[in-house]
């Protein structure tokens, strides 16, 4: 399976999908013009990479900020990932980012996944 890297840009995350090295992240900053249209590639890859995940998946969040639409779409990834068997988000924030604390939180609410959260300076 080909993995899926998108480079970061000024409003758009960098996402990081190689499941040969056990790679699963998305950081930065999420507001891109049109979210669905930036997101679908995550989406599809994440679709074909359930039929034949990894023992585990870890999947990385650290992200600065989003916008709404992202996390909408951000929850369209999470609800993906609650299909794939053990899997695992590892949500980090800055210590003083309280939103994004928050939001970490509120995703872990609307899914069945473990979520580890992780304070970085």
């Amino acid at each position: 399976m080909d993995s899926l890297v998108i480079e970061e840009g000024d409003d758009t995350p960098k996402v990081v999908l190689d499941k040969k090295k056990a790679i699963f992240e998305i950081s930065g900053r999420s507001l891109p013009e049109d979210t669905v249209h930036f997101f679908k590639p995550v989406l599809e890859w994440l679709k074909t990479y359930k039929n034949d995940p990894n023992p585990t998946t870890d999947f990385v969040f650290k992200l600065d900020y989003t916008n709404t639409a992202s996390s909408k779409l951000l929850l369209d990834v999470l609800q993906l990932l609650q299909t794939i068997k053990n899997t695992k988000v590892i949500w980090y924030f800055r210590d003083d980012d309280e939103d994004m604390e928050e939001a970490g939180h509120e995703f872990a609410e609307q899914v069945d996944i473990p979520f580890e959260f992780k304070a970085i300076q």
